[in-house]
């Protein structure tokens, strides 16, 4: 075990004896560790993340998901496909309405 001297703020001190003596029988230090535990299981974001893109010719006027500009029937606009991953990016669950990209938003989602 290593002994760490930091600083915190008023505010912060309250939260972590609320936190501590609500879950972690007062024990400060386990309730630290939870946190930081937690926050790095949220770091990687892990989910539902867009790994490619298949072309669809639309058959109705429609919207694309990321920039919202209006595209017409016969237009090529991409549908994404989603994978389990992590990202900054990534969805908790795989989005239940329609969801068609535009060729540059389509680009710009890996960075071409």
């Amino acid at each position: 075990m290593k002994r760490l001297n930091f600083t915190l703020n008023e505010e912060t001190v309250k939260l972590l004896e609320q936190l501590s003596g609500k879950y972690y029988d007062g024990n400060k230090s386990q309730t630290v560790r939870a946190a930081l535990e937690s926050l790095a299981a949220h770091i990687g974001h892990e989910g539902w993340v867009i790994t490619g893109y298949t072309p669809k010719e639309i058959d109705s006027d429609v919207s694309c998901h990321s920039c919202g500009e209006s595209h017409h029937k016969g237009e090529v606009l991409y549908r994404p496909f989603f994978e389990r991953g992590k990202s900054p990016k990534a969805l908790p669950k795989i989005p239940a309405e329609t969801w068609l990209d535009c060729p540059d938003c389509a680009e710009k989602q890996f960075g071409a």
